[in-house]
């Protein structure tokens, strides 16, 4: 049997292992996709081209499909993203609070703008629609490997606070 090798040169067998328990799981069960695709991503961080074959090989479905899959839905990324995501909120109470103004200072004092990662690769910008919490409005929610943090009420100065705070943690 030849040995799977994605376009890095690695064993996929191996760069993919974690999502081996995933797989026997769900491989089998009819409209399981969604779920390995949140499962793969809850593991790597995001879908790349090779976690999207490897799925691909142990489903029977084709790559284009679960490509059109993870695109059609927002929740899912195709580019790895910094080791803080920082998800600023865009709904209609935020929108009237100055989430704009809020998405511009994160813009300045990062150099990055929606779906951009910082070179450093420390932070990653996504607007969402709505994170549920209107009575803090402008709010954003931090992602981390570690925690989830939201921060509400927020302003120009308070915003880049809170982001060279984060950035002092490394």
């Amino acid at each position: 049997m030849s040995e799977k090798v994605c376009c890095c040169g690695c064993n996929k067998d191996q760069q993919f292992t974690e999502l081996a328990p995933v797989l026997d799981k769900y491989a089998a069960v009819p409209g399981s996709l969604i779920t390995i695709l949140q499962k793969a991503q809850d593991i790597y961080g995001y879908l790349s081209i090779d976690a999207i074959n490897y799925i691909s090989e142990a489903t029977g479905i084709k790559p284009a499909k679960i490509y059109g899959v993870a695109t059609f839905y927002s929740q899912f990324r195709l580019k790895p993203v910094g080791k803080y995501l920082i998800m600023l909120c865009k709904g209609t109470a935020c929108h009237v609070n100055g989430a704009d103004i809020i998405e511009e200072a994160i813009s300045e004092h990062l150099g990055i703008k929606d779906g951009e990662t910082t070179k450093d690769g420390l932070f990653t910008l996504n607007n969402v629609a709505c994170l549920g919490c209107c009575s803090l409005a402008p709010v954003m929610m931090v992602k981390s490997a570690d925690d989830d943090e939201t921060y509400g009420n927020l302003t120009k100065d308070s915003v880049v606070q809170v982001l060279d705070e984060i950035r002092a943690r490394g």
